[in-house]
């Protein structure tokens, strides 16, 4: 062998290897892509925005039926907009991780709906709703469907990306239970509808139900525990307790005990509620009663780590101005801002709300449980008396002194210790008796002292906020009642009840961070370029805008017959302020070339930091290797 083919040899031999290397990884690539471990991944993104929430894990692991997904997308049509396939890729991974976490429970199936197709047909079935342009209907959609039970999620919107996982998460826990939710009641108030015995003798009709009670009834089976529940049934979804008025010792004990075993409890007390004076409060007459116009849990809200006020909060910043241009301090309008928890799926697409004389609820610690706050008043809060905030007195607003922010819907999540640890109020836990000569044994209690699961509890200091006319605009044509929402109170409830009612796993869920993530340091040269240059390009403008009526001005007065004269020094002057515009011109594209450029070298960089330092690391090191490799080799 020649010398010339030994120097050559390692060369040869390191292009082979490359070569062997790079048909290794191809052909590795496609193996693995067709197997379920091709998904398997280390999210190192900040937020882990590949990486499925813990909620979503818990109900894919406790799929019992198998689920499936009919994912519509149009993938072969020309007039599909790029935003919508690149989202379409982001899906695609997405519902592959799904599919990759259910252990063969979960299936996808990908259809690409195309003009008088059966894939066509079944979105259409689905209630998939396909997008006119250019005259094809293009499908972005998907069908969450168990055995009998279909959710469907009609179109896949972009801008809302960062709450499909809980859109989808959400769907694939209502379609795999295995029967309607239930939900236990607890209300001091008629909402159920009131046919008062007396009433009807009378002729008279009974108060219907409210309106939110009616839709909750919709959807779930609400079983009324009455306020006086000897015991709740854990398996219950949640338990509502609405305005609790004048509730027992022991139907708190009930409650107690219910959260202790894991439940989900949504507490609407109210320090004064206008919706029970004007439902018979004090008039029995009226169907009502005598509705105590106030609630709270006496017993568990302190035991919670919580204290409610007795009084109202009014707000300088978020007051209400009623009919009759009367503003109401107590009447507080909510808006994006007084909903500080920005990624909870509760609230985030809330716009505003509106809390009736609402109480103030304080965090007091020491339940070992988390507590956040969902929705809060300003920093211009105060308390003021709930008679005069209920009769919109005017001078309350300068009765406010220790001004500052009090929350008014809370969410408190963790194993809680039960507020009654020596057992049910009233009632003494029997002790057997011990026969002679033998041991003692240690009796477990008959009730909980420490929570045997996690536990949530939803607050709300108002009840009004869900009332009829304080809610919804209804409407009642005959038999039928039209009711249409006029704020956000009415879906701050219902996205709690879904979230309880659906599955364990939703309760608290964040919505995602994005994938999609703007070029932030290009917006801050925008910023700083209008911050330094802004002044200048508003001279030059109106520079611009001057001169131009001048030569509009002069144009128009040496006009004759649509042909325009100019002799002498009007000729001269137009051809100044024609110099000067085209000077004017050139420094305004001056500037703006400049913002340019510091975009194209910023764009450049970034691009070749990604792009191309990475690989010259690798070729770099590559190189150092064979050298070091080379050397090792000679020296031998």
């Amino acid at each position: 062998m020649s010398k010339q083919a030994k120097a050559s040899h390692p060369i040869g031999r390191a292009a082979l290897a490359i070569t062997a290397l790079g048909v290794i990884a191809v052909s590795a690539n496609l193996l693995v892509s067709s197997l379920r471990i091709g998904y398997k991944n280390i999210d190192f993104t900040e937020n882990k925005v590949h990486t499925l929430s813990e909620g979503t894990r818990g109900i894919l692991k406790e799929l019992g039926a198998p689920v499936t997904i009919r994912y519509y997308a149009t993938r072969t049509s020309d007039y599909m907009p790029e935003d919508l396939k690149l989202h379409m890729r982001r899906v695609d991974d997405l519902l592959a991780e799904y599919q990759n976490l259910s252990n063969g429970k979960l299936r996808v199936e990908q259809l690409d709906p195309q003009p008088d197709t059966d894939a066509e047909d079944a979105a259409n079935l689905d209630g998939i709703r396909g997008q006119r342009l250019d005259d094809q209907n293009l499908y972005f959609g998907m069908a969450v469907s168990c055995i009998d039970s279909t959710a469907t999620i009609p179109f896949i919107d972009p801008s809302q990306e960062t709450m499909l996982e809980y859109e989808i998460s959400k769907a694939i826990a209502e379609v795999s239970r295995k029967e309607k939710p239930v939900i236990g009641l607890m209300s001091g108030l008629p909402i159920a509808g009131n046919q008062n015995p007396m009433m009807m003798m009378q002729g008279q009709q009974g108060s219907p139900p409210w309106v939110f009670y009616s839709q909750l009834a919709q959807s779930y089976e609400v079983k009324d525990l009455t306020m006086t529940p000897e015991a709740i049934d854990p398996s219950l979804s949640m338990l509502l307790v609405f305005h609790p008025a004048e509730i027992t010792p022991e139907a708190e004990f009930a409650i107690d005990q219910y959260l202790l075993q894991g439940g989900t409890v949504v507490a609407c007390v109210d320090p004064y509620s206008v919706a029970a004076q004007m439902t018979g409060g004090g008039n029995p007459m009226m169907g009502g009663g005598g509705n105590p116009t106030a609630s709270t849990l006496p017993t568990l809200l302190p035991a919670w780590g919580v204290t409610m006020s007795t009084q109202v909060v009014g707000d300088l910043n978020y007051q209400t101005v009623m009919n009759g241009n009367r503003p109401a301090v107590a009447v507080l309008t909510i808006p994006k801002e007084g909903m500080p928890q920005v990624d909870n799926v509760l609230t985030r697409d809330l716009n505003s709300l509106t809390f009736f004389l609402p109480g103030a609820l304080t965090k007091t610690g020491g339940s070992g449980v988390s507590m956040n706050s969902l929705v809060k008043s300003s920093d211009k809060a105060g308390l003021v008396d709930a008679m005069k905030a209920s009769q919109l007195d005017p001078a309350l607003s300068r009765t406010i002194k220790d001004m500052k922010s009090y929350d008014l819907v809370m969410h408190l999540k963790g194993n809680f210790k039960s507020a009654f640890p020596k057992g049910k109020p009233g009632a003494e836990e029997p002790k057997p008796e011990t026969p002679e000569g033998e041991e003692k044994k240690e009796e477990k209690p008959a009730h909980l002292t420490e929570a045997t699961k996690e536990g949530n509890v939803f607050l709300i200091s108002d009840i009004d906020v869900f009332f009829d006319q304080f809610a919804y605009r209804v409407q009642r044509l005959g038999g039928m009642q039209m009711a249409q929402p006029i704020n956000g109170n009415s879906s701050l409830l219902f996205n709690i009840v879904d979230q309880a009612a659906s599955s364990g796993h939703l309760i608290g869920a964040r919505s995602r961070a994005a994938i999609a993530r703007p070029f932030t340091k290009i917006k801050d040269i925008e910023s700083e370029f209008d911050r330094d240059y802004g002044q200048k390009v508003e001279e030059k403008q109106a520079e611009l805008t001057k001169l131009e009526e001048e030569l509009m001005q002069i144009a128009q007065q040496r006009q004759q017959n649509g042909v325009v004269y100019m002799t002498g020094e009007v000729e001269t002057k137009y051809k100044e302020l024609t110099a000067k515009k085209v000077e004017a011109q050139k420094e305004l594209r001056e500037l703006e070339k400049n913002l340019k450029r510091e975009k194209d070298r910023i764009s450049g960089n970034a691009t070749l930091y990604n792009v191309a330092f990475m690989p010259l690391f690798v070729i770099l090191a590559g190189f150092g290797l064979f050298i070091k490799r080379r050397a090792a080799t000679r020296a031998r």
